[in-house]
């Protein structure tokens, strides 16, 4: 098996070294079908390893090879495969092989066709050694990564400056989480002296009364410290308030990036790591706090955002936060499984959802304003039939994969004592409606009412070619089914076993699950829930809005003027990053370039240093006066002073 470990992140490198490199040579057919079956590989070897996690259960947890030892510390490339990383392997695995797939439709004409698969491939290898690691040298190697990939994807279209903007954005905002998350593994080595996940965990109890003192006097607990840290971490990468603002922008690349980022991949890292971190998180309230907090505020506040979008992805971005906030809320009450569970069938959903976007935006000529489509369902039925079943499955329809993970996360949140929990749950049932209101709102604007349709772009009007809509259909067979054989072992059964550890007073899905139905029990249960039926009330409104009565909307518009100017501007935290950090860095630059670089170096040291010479020159040169008695005299002057210097210090 160790074999099999290392050839399913090997094989995508291999491929995209390949594309990369001697891409011209082969082909663009030759580079997509190196990297396409590179990753089909990786993706049959993957379900070979979760096969083997449930028949076996066996925990493998090994070295590579060892880069160095440093003052004791190894710092080494290593495995850890249980079921944790192997349902991840599955699924990053899956939605990729999709990705790559579809691209060969979605970038036929694209001049960087070669390139763009040779990132999407080193994107994949650079995800699986995040979720494969068993050290924290080599997450974070992974972690850095897939930053460094998503800015070339992001910034696909160079020649576009707001592609460069967006890529530049994403590559700041992960730095400021980077910076926390470094200095999270900086304590737990400071504390533990190792890098190794089980060495580490064996610890954690201990760290609780082991202190550092973050503000002079004031004693924090070390495992509180070092798993807040982290978590800012997974605030940059997993798009938490107040660093999501990088990933609406990034739909700046193309739209199977936005799939493949966006779905499975970079922004469920953070949610991924929080739960490898359980062992740690579970003794820390403060943290466990943190998490449930910023989680509810970013699913809400989010969500809000995508009811006033007018671009197709964008408001699919927007949707893409607002669950990363539910993941991240399930951690926060301990639910770790609720939140992977969530994970998994949202990775099926949303990349359906985004793949079927951009069908659409492939279609109309690269359109993307939902102000200028409507009625598409005639001319596209394959995408409209699986973008319902991906709007259905985000809404949390009754029986769709969404629903069963969605309506067990927020029932498990109504259960945790974490502090923060009551605000929290009040923030995922409301996030419920304003879920289906802006889901529908775009699916009906979209595929309904009145056609907005450019004249020139109806003459092309067709179906995708099967390329795109294949990896659509099955996608939306897990976005409707996944959920119903899976959410017995991975919720209430003991799929995870010890790659995920809960102490006994936060286990909230042991309180949830105590006589667990079956899926169709808890399908039934579930309807006795406001959940459901606020879903359904926010699918009402946008029918009624967005489809019957489409003049009321401007009437709102005018009447809620404040409040929607505050959600077009997105609450004006663009505009307080640019004037207070992008503005505020250049002003501090500039003092900076005014005092040390012109006042300093250049005044004192560069130009100084002349006017010293000159000055001094200036002055000596008055005594060049080229009369004969003046040398004499000024001789016999210095003579005179030397013998009495000689006479005195004698």
């Amino acid at each position: 098996m160790e074999t099999i470990y290392l050839a399913i992140p090997l094989a995508p490198l291999a491929a995209a070294i390949i594309a990369g490199l001697f891409g011209r040579m082969i082909g663009r057919s030759g580079t997509h079908w190196i990297t396409i079956i590179a990753v089909a590989l990786s993706f049959a070897l993957s379900v070979l390893v979760l096969q083997d996690q449930l028949v076996t259960d066996r925990v493998f947890n090994g070295s590579v090879y060892t880069w160095m030892v440093v003052d004791g510390v190894n710092m080494e490339i290593g495995f850890l495969i249980d079921r944790l990383s192997a349902l991840m392997m599955v699924v990053v695995t899956f939605v990729s092989f999709m990705v790559h797939v579809y691209t060969v439709g979605y970038m036929h004409d694209d001049p960087g066709y070669q390139r763009f698969f040779c990132y999407i491939s080193l994107f994949t290898f650079a995800m699986l050694m995040l979720v494969m690691a068993n050290n924290f040298l080599q997450l974070f190697f992974g972690w850095e990564a897939v930053g460094l990939v998503s800015y070339l994807l992001i910034g696909f279209w160079y020649t576009r400056p707001t592609a460069i903007v967006a890529n530049l954005k994403a590559f700041l905002v992960n730095r400021v989480g980077d910076f926390g998350f470094l200095l999270g593994i900086a304590t737990l080595l400071f504390f533990t002296g190792s890098l190794d996940y089980v060495e580490v965990f064996a610890t954690a109890e201990s760290l609780q009364n082991q202190y550092i003192e973050v503000f002079a006097g004031i004693p924090w607990s070390a495992v509180s410290v070092a798993c807040i840290l982290l978590f800012v971490g997974a605030m940059g990468k997993s798009a938490q308030m107040p660093l999501h603002v990088w990933l609406p922008d990034s739909m700046e690349g193309p739209t199977p990036i936005s799939a493949l980022i966006h779905a499975a991949t970079m922004v469920t890292a953070g949610v991924f790591m929080v739960a490898r971190m359980s062992p740690l998180f579970e003794y820390s309230e403060a943290a466990l706090s943190v998490v449930l907090v910023v989680g509810a505020t970013t699913a809400l506040l989010t969500g809000l955002l995508g009811i006033v979008q007018n671009d197709i992805k964008r408001i699919i971005a927007y949707s893409t936060l607002s669950q990363l906030g539910y993941m991240t809320v399930a951690l926060g009450s301990s639910a770790y499984a609720a939140g992977i569970f969530h994970l998994t069938t949202h990775a099926f959903f949303k990349a359906l959802l985004f793949l079927a976007a951009g069908s659409v935006i492939l279609a109309l000529h690269h359109e993307q304003d939902i102000r200028r489509m409507g009625g598409l369902k005639k001319y596209l039925p394959i995408t409209y039939w699986t973008f319902l079943a991906g709007a259905l499955a985000l809404i949390g329809f009754p029986g769709t994969a969404g629903f069963f993970s969605k309506d067990a996360l927020i029932e498990a949140v109504g259960y945790s004592t974490t502090p923060g929990a009551s605000y929290a749950f009040v923030c995922v049932v409301a996030g419920v409606f304003v879920t289906a209101l802006y889901t529908f709102r775009m699916f009906f604007l979209v595929f309904h009412g009145q056609e907005r349709i450019d004249e020139d772009a109806r003459q092309h009007l067709h179906e995708s070619p099967w390329v795109v809509t294949l990896p659509l259909i099955l996608l939306a067979i897990p976005s409707l089914l996944i959920g119903w054989p899976t959410i017995g072992p991975l919720l209430f059964g003991d799929y995870f076993g010890s790659s995920l550890a809960v102490l006994q007073q936060h286990d909230v899905l042991r309180q949830l699950g105590t006589g667990f139905p079956g899926a169709l029990g808890f399908l039934e249960h579930a309807l006795m829930s406001p959940a459901v039926y606020l879903a359904a009330a926010g699918l009402f409104v946008a029918w009624y809005l967005y489809l019957r009565n489409p003049d009321i909307v401007p009437a709102l518009q005018r009447r809620f003027s404040h409040l929607y100017k505050l959600l077009l501007n997105k609450y004006y935290l663009d505009d307080f990053n640019d004037k207070v950090f992008a503005r505020g860095s250049l002003a501090i630059g500039d003092m900076f370039w005014r005092v040390g670089d012109d006042a300093v170096i250049d005044g004192v040291f560069v130009d100084g240093s002349g006017r010293l010479i000159g000055w001094v020159s200036g002055v000596l040169s008055r005594f060049q006066t080229g009369y004969l008695y003046g040398y004499a005299f000024a001789m016999v002057i210095g003579l005179c002073a030397l013998t009495g210097w000689m006479l005195l210090s004698g």
